[in-house]
């Protein structure tokens, strides 16, 4: 009975790492990283280049199928206990993290800012976003004559 306990706290802990490293993955893409693409190239198609697209593209397919072929094997190989233990494990990690990444969370706009600036065209806002300074990115949208409502404000 002991190593049956062992057993499900250690696969709830590894549904509770996958879905903080694909699930969560998985939900900045649609929540944050399409919908700021989305607005950057309302503003100036140019703002942002194509390969944005293809670079968030990659990231979903990789996090769907690694989600997939894991809950596959879970499902397939492991005892109802243990599929049990890793599904609450995943649940748990995605409902703890899920409120934490909308854009107007300053640790997911840096992450957006850190992971995108390469993809900016323009120095002075790359160099802006790869800093990760939000007053300088939205100075440099006003200065490339753009609306800065596109980038959240933080206290502080």
């Amino acid at each position: 009975m002991a190593m049956k306990i062992m057993w499900a706290a250690a696969i709830f802990f590894g549904g509770w790492l996958f879905s903080y490293l694909f699930g969560r993955q998985l939900v900045f893409n649609f929540k944050t990283a399409y919908p700021m693409i989305k607005k950057m190239r309302a503003q100036d198609k140019d703002l942002i280049a194509p390969g944005a697209d293809k670079y968030t593209n990659i990231s979903v397919i990789v996090c769907v199928v690694s989600i997939l072929i894991v809950c596959f094997i879970v499902v397939r190989f492991c005892k109802l206990y243990l599929i049990i233990s890793f599904f609450v494990g995943l649940i748990s990690a995605f409902v703890m993290y899920l409120p934490r990444l909308a854009i107007t969370e300053r640790g997911t706009f840096d992450l957006f800012c850190s992971a995108y600036s390469r993809f900016i065209p323009d120095d002075e806002l790359r160099t802006a976003m790869y800093e990760r300074k939000p007053k300088d990115i939205r100075k440099r949208i006003r200065d490339m004559g753009l609306d800065d409502s596109i980038i959240p404000t933080f206290p502080g």
